[in-house]
């Protein structure tokens, strides 16, 4: 009897151990598949962040402000200066959207939107051209997308940019040594608010208690800075603060511009003659149009024609 309770408990015990052996094989396989889908996770977020950085890349604008003429007003009695401490300027950004022009094909642009929609219905034209009678279909101009934003600048009157600083001070002394120089009425400067100074790059930005110390400054081009009686020449500049806003992507149909094509035989014929042609078609009411105000043609080789919003 007593062979037979100790062969039982050998029995359940190893039943015991069967199990836990078991269990530990089922949460190690869990384990495994839980580290898997953390690698397949991970590799995921990774892509995910690379694309994200490459769209920002692409969404950048590489494209130079155009110059803009501004006339400034003064205002004769000011109540107060720092009600005037910044100049601000504001503009609306466009830009342009390039159009490829294949050959055989032509661009006409009409002073009226009605008239260009009056030539896109009417589908086909018979052109003249000198003794031929050429076949023009009539199709609106599909654009790309373009960009539109403000661009907001504000010039200060408290603040300067100074550059080419010479790395020869530890930060908190050439700190120090900025603001000395710069609070020396000698010299233009004038009562001090703040330092920043960037020992990196070299410059720093001033800002004054008073307003009218910084133009004064900025008429001098240079500004002299005393280091342990050595006299060196630093840049001054306006300091300037730029934001763009109401960032807007647009796309759509030219509204004013047509596509002619049907000129594909005509690539040994001069594209001022035929632009002509097409002018003094397309002028006539009776052919359905109006007032044109330019006309672009592609014979020879395939133009970039450009559209403003």
């Amino acid at each position: 009897m007593a062979a037979n309770e100790d062969n039982k408990k050998q029995t359940l015990k190893e039943c015991c151990l069967d199990e836990e052996f078991m269990q530990d094989e089922q949460n190690q396989k869990l384990i495994d598949e839980i580290a898997k889908e953390n690698i397949l996770l991970t590799k995921e977020i990774q892509k995910l962040e690379a694309e994200l950085q490459e769209a920002t890349r692409n969404s950048q604008i590489n494209e130079d402000i155009p110059e803009t003429k501004i006339k400034f007003t003064s205002v004769e009695n000011p109540e107060s200066d720092s009600q005037f401490s910044n100049i601000s300027y504001s503009c609306q950004v466009s830009s342009k959207v390039p159009y490829e022009l294949q050959k055989g094909q032509a661009l006409i642009t009409f002073e009226k939107e009605e008239v260009a929609q009056n030539v896109i219905r009417r589908g086909g034209h018979y052109v003249q051209l000198q003794d031929v009678n050429v076949k023009m279909m009539a199709k609106p101009v599909t654009l790309n997308s373009g960009v539109r934003f403000q661009v907001h600048v504000e010039v200060s009157k408290m603040k300067v940019n100074v550059t080419e600083i010479p790395d020869i001070l530890p930060e908190s002394q050439m700190r120090d040594k900025l603001e000395l120089s710069f609070c020396k009425s000698r010299n233009g400067g004038g009562e001090v608010e703040s330092v920043e100074y960037d020992k990196q790059s070299g410059s720093a930005v001033i800002t004054f208690v008073e307003s009218g110390v910084a133009d004064k400054i900025l008429k001098m081009k240079d500004y002299p800075l005393y280091i342990n009686q050595n006299c060196h020449r630093v840049i001054v500049s306006p300091y300037t603060e730029t934001h763009l806003k109401k960032f807007q992507v647009f796309s759509g149909v030219a509204k004013r511009t047509v596509l002619l094509t049907g000129m594909e035989d005509l690539q040994k014929t001069d594209e001022e003659t035929v632009g002509d042609f097409i002018n003094i078609h397309f002028q006539r009411e009776k052919n359905g149009g109006g007032e044109v105000e330019v006309v672009t043609c592609s014979l020879g080789q395939s133009h970039i024609a450009y559209f403003e919003e």
